[in-house]
């Protein structure tokens, strides 16, 4: 995809408004039944906001840069920690926060970027790259990999995958869909009755531009892929047709990173320079309000979080009233 102007999206940036407040690289966001969003918060916890809008932070744990985390039945979190420690975390509505799965048969854990749990609550988890330094956003490079928690225990179900970030089921539960950020695609996994992946294919492949960070899944089967740097939100049918729904990007802006990207130079300061009218370098959206239709944008620049109304509800998480 290749829109360079608001012009040709569903959604106008003039529908879009913010909620939070003082929020610290709110890179993903959780929503429930209740009103309650929690989002990751570079401090070292989980922000949770509250319906009437005030605010907490959960934990501030030193050396845990949380990016995606799931809630889990009671209450707690497992968190995705991107500090050099690397592992998935879990912390506790007290703020106590303490490893929780930090190794694969014997193999420490890199920096994790997305953890999510399905309708049985198994835990995916996404880990981009196994490393480091800021030259890692090449399109050479495909180390990224997938692992499973389940009453079988913690193991790697999918490898050479270009940048792992966000996943989700579909509504059924038999699929996965997976963002490939720098390889610029959108995967979808068939799994098995034991967890185990199989049936690798491309869904999509995204155009200049667009690199697919967070994704979330509507009612109708259709996945909301967002795109840092650009801004974008677009809706893929199943079958892998995109429709551009909201953008917010800058022309030449976008040009340079995509030379960049060409040349195998993209690092990290470039992706987080962000150029644009109203969004902050979206990373993910989540489904929320009574119907579900309205969404909540995670970001990596800002300190709220911006919010629209949206045409399609969203497919219930396992987590909705909890």
């Amino acid at each position: 995809m290749d829109s360079k102007s608001n012009g040709g999206a569903v959604l106008d940036l003039s529908a879009v408004r913010e909620t939070g407040v003082n929020l610290n690289r709110p890179e993903c966001v959780l929503s429930t039944a209740a009103g309650d969003l929690y989002v990751s918060d570079k401090a070292g916890g989980i922000s949770h906001i509250l319906p009437n809008g005030d605010a907490r932070l959960i934990g501030a744990q030193s050396g845990l840069i949380p990016n995606g985390f799931a809630l889990l039945r009671d209450g707690s979190f497992a968190v995705a920690n991107l500090a050099d420690d690397g592992g998935v975390w879990r912390v506790q509505r007290d703020g106590t926060a303490e490893p929780y799965i930090m190794e694969i048969d014997g193999v420490a854990l890199p920096g994790v970027n997305f953890v999510w749990l399905d309708e049985r609550e198994r835990l995916w988890i996404c880990v981009s790259t196994v490393r480091r330094g800021d030259h890692q956003f090449r399109r050479d490079i495909a180390d990224g990999f997938i692992a499973v928690r389940d009453e079988r225990g913690t193991r790697v179900v999918a490898q050479d995958v270009h940048w792992t970030n966000e996943c989700r089921t579909d509504p059924d539960g038999t699929h996965l869909y997976v963002n490939e950020t720098f390889g610029r695609r959108l995967l979808r996994f068939r799994i098995g009755a034991n967890g185990d992946l199989s049936e690798r294919a491309v869904i999509t492949e995204f155009g200049k531009g667009t690199y697919p960070d967070g994704m979330a899944v509507d009612e109708e089967g259709h996945i909301w892929v967002v795109s840092v740097v650009s801004n974008r939100v677009i809706r893929v049918s199943p079958q892998g047709q995109q429709q551009l729904m909201l953008e917010d990007g800058d022309a030449a802006h976008i040009d340079r990173l995509e030379a960049e990207y060409l040349a195998n130079r993209l690092s990290r300061p470039m992706v987080y320079d962000n150029h644009s009218k109203r969004l902050q370098n979206i990373t993910s959206l989540a489904f929320g309000g009574p119907e579900r239709k309205t969404a909540y944008m995670g970001c990596i620049n800002g300190s709220r979080l911006a919010v629209f109304d949206s045409p399609v509800a969203g497919l219930k998480p396992v987590h909705w009233n909890w």
